[in-house]
């Protein structure tokens, strides 16, 4: 990585808190990736914020059928 100065004239300390803030932000970012998905651009979820539970199964029609719409399951 190459830092350049465009503008001012920073002091030896300053760049290097530049460069140590920019290390450490690349650090996190690697370690945030996932090291393995199952598929390819696919992020892991946790069960929690696994929302197919909510969604309602198809009704079937038939002889009690609309009884058992309102049934919880």
């Amino acid at each position: 990585m190459e830092v350049s100065v465009l503008r001012g004239s920073p002091t030896a300390a300053e760049i290097a808190a530049v460069v140590t803030v920019l290390a450490a932000r690349s650090v996190l970012n690697r370690r945030s990736e996932p090291a393995t998905a199952s598929a390819p651009g696919a992020a892991s979820r946790s069960e929690w914020s696994n929302r197919s539970p909510l969604l309602r199964s198809a009704l079937v029609a038939g002889p009690g059928a609309w009884r058992a719409s309102a049934l919880p399951r």
